[in-house]
């Protein structure tokens, strides 16, 4: 976490697509209600790299951004990318992929936690059984991009794509994983792999995670294979506090916890390398079938602003912007998508001005 200081916090803010130029409008107004609340000064500098400017000019994620973005920024935040107009959106995974790799975010810190058992899908849960982290690797296994074609387009066609992991990642996200527990005061931590499958990548999970645990005896530590932790998080979510995983599991696996939630809407995350500059974004994409229609759930942004807030310290502003959403959603001061009859602006609006009256 990032030394606390009393000068103003340097965010980068990129709406991207689609409804994130809606949903990261209000999470800037809640982000700053929260700061002027709470005697804080953020500097905000907007960066319109999205489909609209690769449609203008070719531009995706420029050469020195990394660079600068160490340099001259404290955090990211991000809205969604992804745009119908551009083939197999290449300038999404340019801009956000290349920031995650290049900036060497290697944590992706997904919070699954529910705010109101209305929310949720399974029967008699109430808001102690779905309250877990998702600690995905973010950096290696199949995201790495390494494979190809052979034949390609061909009735003899060969397709490969390789599952990367090295002994640096993998045990850097695992001791990541135990350390978050231990600071949140949590107790258990899960790791999921296919290790009975993929007998070499993810023996190196298993051998591994068999030798950073021993450092924390505080923390009870288990292992499950993907498809049995799927099935436990529907059946019973109350056993998980910290879930550690690979890039694709980790996922698949957070969009599954959104789901138990209340859906993508409600849904933050962090892209974060500790002590560095990090990204922080709505799980959600660009929806471009809602954009423009000012119907998007503003929350999952609002709540990864909130994300952003503890990660510079700001701890009191991070759990106040908590407090808001969660009051937002037991007053039905909401969008459509979880009961609520309010459109994306008038939710920002809403949280705001909760700040501005307290």
């Amino acid at each position: 976490m990032q030394e606390r200081s009393r000068s103003a916090k340097r965010i980068a803010v990129i709406p991207g697509d689609g409804v994130g130029k809606e949903v990261i409008p209000e999470a800037v107004k809640v982000l700053k209600a929260a700061a002027t609340a709470g005697g804080r000064e953020v500097a905000l500098t907007e960066f319109d790299w999205g489909a609209d400017r690769f449609l203008r000019d070719g531009t995706t994620l420029p050469s020195d951004a990394p660079e600068m973005f160490q340099r001259d920024f404290d955090a990211i935040l991000l809205g969604a990318m992804g745009d119908r107009r551009v083939p197999a959106n290449q300038h999404a995974a340019d801009i956000l992929l290349g920031l995650r790799f290049k900036l060497d975010l290697y944590v992706n810190e997904r919070p699954c936690v529910l705010f109101d058992p209305r929310l949720t899908p399974l029967k008699g849960r109430s808001e102690k059984d779905v309250h877990f982290c998702i600690i995905r690797e973010n950096t290696e296994g199949l995201y790495a991009g390494m494979g190809g074609f052979f034949k390609k387009g061909t009735a003899d066609e060969i397709a490969t794509q390789e599952d990367i992991n090295t002994r640096k990642g993998v045990e850097r996200i695992l001791r990541y994983a135990f350390n978050f527990a231990r600071r949140r005061g949590y107790r258990r931590v899960c790791m999921s792999d296919k290790s009975n499958a993929l007998t070499y990548g993810h023996d190196l999970w298993q051998r591994v995670f068999a030798e950073v645990r021993r450092e924390f005896a505080d923390i009870e530590a288990s292992h499950m294979y993907i498809d049995n932790l799927l099935m436990q998080m529907v059946l019973d979510p109350a056993q998980f506090q910290v879930i550690v995983t690979g890039n694709l599991f980790g996922d698949i696996a957070s969009d599954l916890g959104a789901g138990l939630i209340g859906g993508l809407g409600l849904a933050p995350s962090g892209n974060i390398h500790p002590g560095k500059v990090s990204l922080f974004e709505p799980v959600h994409g660009s929806a471009p079938d809602i954009a423009g229609k000012n119907l998007a759930n503003p929350m999952g942004a609002i709540l990864a602003a909130g994300m952003m807030c503890a990660y510079l310290g700001w701890s009191g502003e991070a759990q106040a912007i908590e407090d808001g959403v969660r009051a937002a959603i037991r007053d039905g001061k909401t969008t459509a998508d979880i009961g609520g009859s309010l459109g994306t602006r008038q939710v920002g609006d809403w949280l705001a001005a909760r700040f501005a009256s307290a």
